[in-house]
């Protein structure tokens, strides 16, 4: 019998529910590849035929790996999420899901035999080869995540509920008006209006499935995990199933939106008791002016050991002895350094055990021994893995032009499971097995996902440039050269301005800023590390800080300037410059300092009028730490005084070169208006200029036909100036 028919007519035989995709088509992985690619060289339409692998699981024996790839139809404008599982050797491949409907979140419980997933809204489980699938909630609300305890006799259930502490409900007699009547801050967040917040329920397994569970912050007005990125991975069970470490950042209104602050908390599902391990029982935050910096309030200068910036991410020790997580120092500082906390339960004491790693810890995962703890983070523009101990012993452990993405322990092997990628290569799994050092490290990758497009298509070749910035220093710099290239030809040159804006410009792979598709459109991509980035210890990554248009702004130029002087193959009159946020900042900034380097500009979701982006981004604590002042305040800092006379606003009389300005309608974070603002200020100069703007996208361009579109329009609008006659 057919597999698919097979595995229907069992879940039908036990009584589950249909997940209904009859007569839906499945979005799957692409099989004719040489009709997408149209050649060797790269289009948007190979980008979005491509499958992304999202999360894995490791098997408790470390067998066999569950994953997660996404697929997309520019076509239908939507996307599909598959469950497979593979080998540890990579050999053996099976496909889980053979319906419509996405499946996400494999996690395998009961000793490996089973999976269990999330599909349409509710929790349920299948065999490890797919069949016998079960429904195990009927949840009146969707499930979001789950995390199932060691005896698996409890399981924590994501749940969102109605929220209405900055938005009033509207009255039950007007259920079409539209309208919010916002009472605080905290009322847009990311792409939406804050009208629920998720809660996380401990809920009972039993022979009959998983009952609605507990909510362990009920009546709190508090979300956890927190938005607009968390997931079920801020909350962690201790291994004799008692206890639950949980991320919350308890704050809401103005005290939200201008503070970075969450904490670690135990929550004892016996007794339903709940313990802050980052602050002392009974600590209040001492009082702290909303419209200045918090680096010299007294919240930040307080004694002790407080964790007052962002502390996510909670991992018990396999002996449970230990509490792990990451952990930022400062309230208000979104990009401040993320550090490795080993919390001794038994006597409170917090130890740092990264330090020696002058950069970001970016995922961890703790070894069998509850001793020895492995860690991934950006050094000169790679992100590796490291590993360290309970005294703070660091060890490289591969040293890679790659960027590891997660990683987690192989089930009992003593190996671990990564996910990597590269400029040349989107993610993949990997088995890594720890050396001694980095040659002894063995790395074998077990998935090849878009093999067959790799295989049809032309790389451009990544090179690595060290530059002297203006002032002595030295700054690494990514070279990517076109496929096919012609050392003997000039090519235009297209100048990267990265966001955050402490952001790495690493090994990374993306969807829509892909260095490679832009090489494959015959350009060269100047990619430079500029001050304010992770990877060259703290002082260089906290320049940018309060100096938006200082030293990294002649960064860039220093970059440009080197390969216009010093490759032959740049041509100087055919530059271009392009980036998107703090990326999009520095375009418009560029456009009126650039001495006439450059022919061409595209500015993405950047901020255009710093006083107006004081006010309008929902991230009110970023402003006041990059800003130090609101614009109205009369006591401004020498630091804020720069900062608001320096905004590119008030340089437009200075531009002169055509610019793109793109914007999503329903970017929060830095609004549309600052999109709107730069298009209509160049267009009234008369300077060429166009605008792309997206109704339904946030500060990222997320749907297939959009991205699509966005690709066209960007590469367009930098042929019509930099290859025109």
């Amino acid at each position: 019998m057919n597999k698919t028919l097979s595995t229907i007519a069992v879940a039908a035989a036990i009584g589950c529910a249909s997940i209904n995709a009859e007569a839906q088509t499945i979005i799957g992985k692409t099989t004719d590849v040489a009709a997408i690619s149209k050649g060797d060289r790269m289009t948007p339409e190979t980008l979005w035929a491509m499958g992304r692998i999202g999360g894995a699981a490791a098997s408790p024996d470390g067998k066999t790996v569950a994953y997660q790839v996404g697929y997309y139809s520019v076509k239908q404008n939507k996307s599909h999420q598959m469950l497979y599982t593979v080998s540890a050797d990579g050999k053996l491949q099976r496909t889980l899901t053979t319906t419509a409907a996405s499946e996400t979140d494999a996690a395998w419980i009961d000793g490996g035999k089973r999976i269990a997933f999330l599909t349409k809204g509710q929790l349920w489980s299948m065999n490890a080869d797919g069949s016998d699938r079960r429904q195990l909630t009927k949840s009146d609300i969707d499930i979001e995540g789950f995390r199932f305890s060691p005896d698996e006799k409890k399981v924590i259930l994501i749940k969102s509920l109605p929220y209405h502490e900055s938005i009033k409900k509207n009255p039950d007699d007007l259920p079409l008006a539209s309208g919010r009547l916002v009472t605080d801050l905290n009322y847009r967040h990311w792409d939406h209006y804050v009208e629920s917040v998720a809660h996380p329920f401990v809920a009972n397994v039993t022979a009959e499935g998983v009952d609605n569970g507990k909510d362990i912050i009920e009546g709190e007005p508090y979300e956890c995990p927190m938005a607009p990125f968390g997931g079920v991975e801020q909350l962690a069970w201790s291994p004799d199933s008692k206890t639950i470490a949980y991320t919350c950042r308890k704050k809401t209104g103005v005290n939200y939106a201008t503070s970075t602050d969450s904490d670690i908390y135990l929550y004892n599902v016996e007794t339903g008791n709940t313990k802050n391990l980052c602050k002392p029982e009974g600590y209040k935050d001492p009082e702290y002016d909303p419209t200045k910096t918090k680096k010299d309030q007294t919240i930040n200068h307080q004694q002790g050991d407080l964790n007052m910036g962002y502390d996510v991410n909670p991992k018990f020790s396999p002996d449970g002895k230990f509490v792990a997580w990451q952990s930022m120092k400062h309230d208000g500082y979104e990009s401040d350094r993320n550090r490795l906390c080993v919390y001794n339960l038994a006597t409170g004491e917090k130890t740092y055990v990264a330090e020696k790693f002058d950069s970001n810890v970016d995922d961890y995962c703790w070894a069998a021994d509850s001793r020895t703890l492995y860690f991934i983070g950006c050094w000169h523009a790679c992100v590796n893995m490291y590993q360290t101990n309970l005294n703070g012993d660091v060890r490289q452990l591969t040293d890679d032009w790659m960027d590891f993405g997660s990683l987690q322990m192989l089930g009992n092997t003593g190996k671990i499971l990564a996910s990597r990628h590269s400029i040349s290569q989107g993610d993949e799994l990997y088995v890594i097995t720890p050396g001694k050092d980095v040659k002894k490290t063995k790395i074998k990758q077990i998935t090849s996902e878009n093999k067959a497009f790799y295989d049809q298509l032309e790389m451009g070749k990544v090179q690595q440039r060290w530059v002297e910035t203006t002032d002595g220093k030295q700054m690494l710099v990514w070279v990517i050269l076109p496929p096919h290239f012609d050392p003997n030809k000039k090519y235009p040159a297209l100048l990267f301005c990265e966001g955050g804006p402490q952001s790495p410009v690493s090994q990374f792979w993306s969807y829509r800023w892909n260095f490679q598709i832009m090489a494959a459109h015959d350009y060269i991509v100047i990619a430079p590390n500029r001050r304010g980035l992770p990877g060259y210890g703290s002082e260089w990554n906290e320049a940018v800080s309060g100096d938006w248009t200082g030293q990294c702004m002649d960064d860039y130029l220093s970059a440009i300037d080197d390969a216009a002087n010093n490759l032959p193959y740049v041509d100087k009159n055919r530059l271009g410059c392009v980036g998107a946020s703090f990326g999009g900042f520095s375009v418009y900034y560029l456009a009126g300092h650039h001495d006439k380097r450059f022919k061409a500009f595209i500015a993405h979701d950047g901020a255009f009028n710093l006083e107006s982006m004081y006010t309008d981004t929902e991230e009110a604590w970023f402003s006041n730490w990059e800003y130090d002042d609101a614009y109205w305040n009369k006591d401004l800092t020498d630091r804020a005084r720069r900062t608001y006379e320096n905004s590119p606003h008030k340089f437009v009389d200075k531009w002169d070169t055509p610019i793109l300005c793109i914007h999503g309608e329903m970017d929060y974070r830095i609004n549309a208006n600052q999109g709107f603002g730069a298009f209509n200020a160049a267009r009234m100069r008369g300077i060429p200029a166009e605008l792309l703007i997206f109704p339904d996208e946030n500060h990222w361009v997320l749907k297939p036909q959009n991205g699509v579109l966005w690709q066209r329009t960007f590469f367009g609008w930098l042929d019509k100036w930099l290859k025109k006659n």
